[in-house]
């Protein structure tokens, strides 16, 4: 993590609270850099109070041009934290009240057919040499299909090193994941082989701390870069989308792993009470609730196979306006 110089009237509390949490198992990576910013944001606003007062609190909620409701949401909670803290410790701070903000509207994952999964990898096999990532024409092909095979989130698969992929036994180690938690990905018989491909075309002499889909400054390709990337093959797949946080999403490739698992084990009549905790665990889920949100929308997607799933689970379907999906 960087090391941020707090210079403002709270810079003590800062990073007392960063300490805190830090000691709690938290990386607050993140929350460090926004309580960065609202240093900086508190000595151009000319504050030099140690309270902390319901006008500067209001002037730092104020929703920037163009700004995602999400990214409004997570800077105010990091100083809605930072008050808390200072509360408990009897300095005068304003505690923005809960439920304040209005959410986004809720998500729906969008869930790609067999077809469409099949013309956006056609998509990344034809993708080609790109001089800003030399070894575009071999990473994107595989990539794409690790998030969906084995279902990772791309932050997941972005840091991805050679020693967290072992090709003899075909396991990934997932470390870090979200919620600090670590878990072992098996891979298909197929994308092992792949990976044994990849492997002799990008990593002939890499060492083990070298990434595993690289850049050539010798970081790990960007979010950024895939992105565009993910984009120019569904336009060329003749996929649709509907612009930024619309859909679909990159994120989109985890969501239909874990849709088209359930589907084919109630259609294969498997156990789901000794399944989804598989799947959970596979996914690095916080919670069972987490998991559970795609049995009711593999019952939505699929009506041929509701009643089944209803049968088996249905006391733990949860209903529309659960919990959201979008980040799990």
């Amino acid at each position: 993590m960087p090391e941020y110089i707090y210079s403002s009237p709270f810079q003590t509390y800062i990073r007392e609270v960063i300490c805190q949490k830090q000691s709690l198992g938290y990386k607050y990576d993140s929350s460090a850099r926004s309580l960065y910013k609202f240093d900086q944001f508190c000595l151009e606003y000319g504050y030099t109070e140690s309270v902390l007062s319901k006008e500067l609190v209001q002037a730092w909620n104020q929703k920037r041009p163009n700004e995602a409701q999400a990214t409004l949401r997570n800077r105010v909670v990091v100083v809605r934290q930072l008050a808390l803290y200072m509360s408990r410790l009897g300095i005068q701070a304003y505690i923005l009240p809960k439920n304040t903000l209005p959410k986004e509207p809720r998500y729906i994952p969008y869930i790609f057919s067999n077809e469409e999964l099949a013309a956006i990898f056609r998509q990344a096999d034809a993708c080609y040499y790109r001089p800003e990532v030399p070894n575009r024409q071999w990473i994107m092909p595989l990539l794409f299909r690790m998030l969906y095979g084995c279902g990772l989130r791309i932050s997941e698969a972005l840091h991805l090193k050679m020693r967290d992929v072992d090709l003899e036994n075909g396991v990934l180690t997932i470390l870090d994941g979200k919620f600090d938690k670590d878990r072992l990905v098996p891979l298909s018989h197929e994308l092992l082989q792949r990976c044994h491909t990849y492997v002799k075309q990008v990593h002939m002499f890499s060492g083990a701390d070298v990434y595993f889909f690289p850049n050539p400054n010798g970081q790990a390709v960007t979010h950024n870069n895939v992105y565009k990337n993910f984009r120019k093959f569904l336009w060329k797949a003749r996929i649709s989308h509907g612009g930024w946080g619309k859909g679909p999403r990159i994120h989109d490739f985890r969501h239909t792993f874990a849709v088209h698992c359930l589907r084919r084990w109630v259609l294969e009549g498997k156990d789901l009470t000794a399944y989804l905790p598989v799947l959970k665990t596979y996914l690095g889920h916080h919670s069972f609730s987490d998991t559970s949100q795609y049995l009711r929308l593999t019952a939505e997607l699929y009506p041929d196979i509701t009643t089944k799933v209803e049968h088996a689970f249905g006391h733990v379907i949860p209903a529309k306006g659960g919990d959201d999906l979008e980040a799990d």
